[in-house]
């Protein structure tokens, strides 16, 4: 009865994105929840609070919370601690414990790793850390650990409102955990101040404790920098191109006094007009990749439009957690039916196996991620594993909603789809395709092809690193809003000037080759996050590593997906144009 509850909390939470300012009264009682422990700087590696040896109830129980936070990892347990609304005072025994030598050894341990706790009061996060370390002067077995057994609370209120919560252990001397004879007796002690504020309820989270480091800043400087070159770079891209296209009509289109057709000998990219629209091979699967590119463009769009127009709280990013589980469920629709729609298009005939592959381009790779992660997890036993009734969520959401959803989008994509419609008739026979110069290359190709849009994120990269990977919050949206803008437009910009030289040197496999040439963006973004990982961070840890390194991967393969979409898109509009605007037998 209870994992229906939870479960029917963990469905509801897809939809209730904000939270309601609650009302105490005078020495009304305000449950103190304990939730996780963790490295300090690992910030994904997190385990639950009463996996440590600290006071505990004699029955633990969980609150239930939304699936945003249990994806955050957060585990909530109602605590031994009774702090009441406006009540102020100087000391209260929390327990006493008998500490035995492996408990101790588990203290020292998680002290030495820079173990911090969080609790939640009142849906605002208290951090602290669980003893002070003494580094020692050389070897690491003389680092001396101590234990804080008593932590004083701040909080501060408006009217009937709770507007923040802190916690502290000045002036406090901490229990030595060095040289110890278990067993060992330890009292853990409390005390609560509180204090009135102006501040408002809707801005109390800008007034929350600093626990980790705010090093986000408004860097206008270099996104302005940025801007200025992604502009001047596609605008000088476009308008050489522009010039050349301009002398290939003239030159492929010339014609005598009176209006006729000159006869000329074909060359360029004229001379592969009859092979150039011709189909490529494997079409369902790059139909597959069109169809989800273009779901995660409308998700990264609608997640990113939402966080603008203040539908999440910045300070509070497993709304967006939720937001985003519930969006990739329902554009499933968009998958299914851009990809249905053009493989029919191109003379697909199979395309309920187009749908299948669609809804498995992503969700099998996926799978295969989370459930290795997931597995790490378990065996360590933090609470970043799901627990069984999450994962029957997510997987009904996906059955319930997003697979039947992309076939009902393949199935309107089917129904509405058209003729191809190429402006040049196709040839039984293809055409012999000469020697492909080393700087024509496909690896060549995705080198400038990936660099350049790469190079057009790099700077917005660190900051969403930070914030995923680190402590930061992130709340420059309408920044992010106008890099993703500048991404698209650098993506098919040097799409296109790529194609054109391809053509040019009448090579007509453009198909494949424009995915690849701007998905190589998601490679590089994968050795940006090998250099951050052990440049900028200080993670460490087989857990932390494991769990980085694979939704890495599988954010850079959504980058592929994305990427390869714009610049096919963009190649696919551009040689309709130039074929389009010359005159063929």
């Amino acid at each position: 009865m209870r994992s229906a509850h939870s479960t029917a909390i963990l469905f509801l939470s897809l939809f209730v994105l904000t939270t309601l300012a609650t009302q105490y009264k005078d020495n009304e009682e305000i449950t103190l929840f304990v939730n996780k422990v963790g490295p300090y700087f690992n910030p994904q590696e997190t385990y639950h609070y009463y996996q440590l040896p600290v006071c505990r109830p004699d029955k633990i129980e969980h609150r239930s919370l939304t699936l945003g936070e249990v994806l955050d990892g957060d585990r909530m347990a109602i605590s031994l601690y009774d702090i009441k609304f406006k009540e102020t005072f100087d000391q209260k025994v929390l327990c006493k414990l008998q500490l035995q030598s492996e408990d101790i050894s588990v203290l020292q341990n998680a002290i030495e790793d820079l173990y911090y706790f969080e609790f939640v009061y009142d849906d605002l996060p208290i951090r602290g850390f669980l003893g002070h370390l003494e580094e020692g002067p050389v070897l690491p077995h003389n680092h001396k650990t101590y234990l804080w057994t008593h932590l004083h609370f701040t909080f501060e209120y408006n009217n009937d409102k709770v507007i923040s919560a802190n916690v502290s252990t000045n002036g406090v001397v901490p229990v030595s955990l060095n040289d110890l004879t278990a067993p060992m007796e330890v009292t853990h002690t409390y005390s609560a101040r509180w204090f009135p504020t102006k501040l408002s309820y809707e801005d109390r989270n800008t007034k929350q404790q600093v626990f980790f480091p705010k090093t986000l800043e408004i860097h206008w400087l270099s996104i302005i920098n940025s801007v200025v070159l992604v502009i001047l770079l596609m605008g000088f891209v476009m308008l050489i191109l522009l010039r050349v296209l301009r002398n290939d009509f003239a030159r492929y289109n010339i014609i005598d006094e009176e209006g006729d057709e000159i006869d000329q000998d074909e060359y360029g990219w004229k001379i592969i007009h009859t092979d150039v629209f011709r189909f490529p091979s494997c079409p369902s699967l790059l139909c597959a990749i069109l169809g989800v590119g273009t779901q995660f463009l409308v998700l990264a769009f609608g997640i990113i439009v939402m966080a603008m127009i203040g539908l999440f709280n910045v300070h509070r990013h497993h709304a967006m957690n939720s937001a985003a589980i519930l969006l990739y469920a329902l554009t499933s629709c968009v998958a299914g039916y851009v990809s249905v729609s053009f493989f029919k298009r191109i003379g697909g005939v199979a395309w309920t196996w187009n749908i299948i592959l669609t809804a498995s381009l992503f969700a099998v790779p996926f799978f295969v991620i989370w459930s290795t992660v997931n597995t790490v997890a378990w065996i360590n036993q933090s609470t970043q594993a799901l627990p069984f009734t999450t994962i029957v969520l997510i997987m009904i959401v996906w059955l319930v909603v997003g697979f039947p959803l992309t076939v009902l989008g393949g199935i309107l994509g089917k129904n509405m789809a058209g003729s191809f419609d190429a402006p040049c008739r196709t040839k039984n026979i293809a055409r012999e395709i000469p020697p492909v110069a080393w700087h024509q290359s496909t690896v060549i190709h995705m080198v400038v092809g990936g660099f350049l849009p790469f190079s057009a994120i790099s700077v917005e990269l660190y900051y969403i690193f930070a914030t995923v990977w680190g402590r930061e919050a992130y709340t420059l949206y309408g920044i992010l809003f106008l890099v993703f803008v500048i991404l698209i437009g650098v993506t098919a910009c040097i799409s296109v000037a790529l194609t054109y030289h391809q053509l040019s040197s009448e090579d007509y496999r453009w198909w494949w080759k424009s995915i690849f040439t701007s998905g190589s963006t998601g490679l590089f973004v994968f050795a940006y996050s090998v250099f951050y990982y052990y440049k900028r961070s200080h993670m460490y840890g087989f857990l932390q590593t494991v769990e980085y390194f694979g939704y890495t991967i599988l954010a850079c393969y959504v980058f592929f997906l994305m990427m390869g979409t714009v610049s096919f898109c963009a190649s696919l509009k551009f040689v309709r144009y130039i074929y389009q605007n010359i005159k063929m037998d």
